[in-house]
């Protein structure tokens, strides 16, 4: 086999895996489930939604652009670590929906003030950023937020609905 026909083969067998790996169905999020706790591990790169104690479904996720450690400060890129609550649901974010992490706490705070920083805020689960939808689940493939926590836009639409506010959201190194 000549050099030239290897390339157009290693092509075409990329191809045809990023076009099923981005056409293959995911388990959907029962509509009639509400999702009363969060878990994110991020070292796995996974949000666990769970309801009633029971583990419903796993999101594969993607973070900020520095993903190891705690958050510190704003403009960090990190993503937080501790305990929190979902406080806010915006259908209108320039990320197609998002869920409000309650970031910064009290401990945050302190601990942004003692390296002279603001603590920052704005961390959210949140979809693709409007108009780049298409690129659907290849965003697992890189960490490019702020700091939040981005899903499909499919899977922010599950969560939206099934999340209500006050919901506890416990983020894992």
């Amino acid at each position: 086999m000549t050099k030239r026909k290897i390339i157009w083969l290693i092509f075409f067998i990329s191809f045809l895996l990023l076009t099923v790996y981005y056409f293959y169905p995911e388990d959907k999020l029962p509509t009639d489930v509400q999702i009363d706790n969060i878990v994110v591990y991020k070292s796995k790169r996974q949000l666990l939604a769970y309801s009633n104690g029971q583990l419903i479904k796993t999101y594969k996720i993607s973070l900020g652009r520095q993903p190891i450690g705690d958050k510190e400060f704003e403009g960090d890129n990190k993503t937080p670590e501790g305990i929190y609550f979902i406080n806010d649901k915006n259908p209108n974010s320039i990320c197609h929906k998002n869920l409000g992490i309650s970031y910064p706490n009290k401990d945050d705070i302190k601990t942004a003030k003692r390296l002279g920083k603001a603590a920052g805020g704005d961390i959210k689960i949140h979809g693709l950023l409007n108009k780049f939808g298409f690129i659907y689940k290849f965003h697992r493939w890189l960490d490019l937020t702020y700091g939040c926590i981005m899903v499909t836009d499919e899977e922010i639409d599950e969560l939206y609905n099934s999340v209500k506010i006050g919901v506890r959201i416990e983020i894992k190194p």
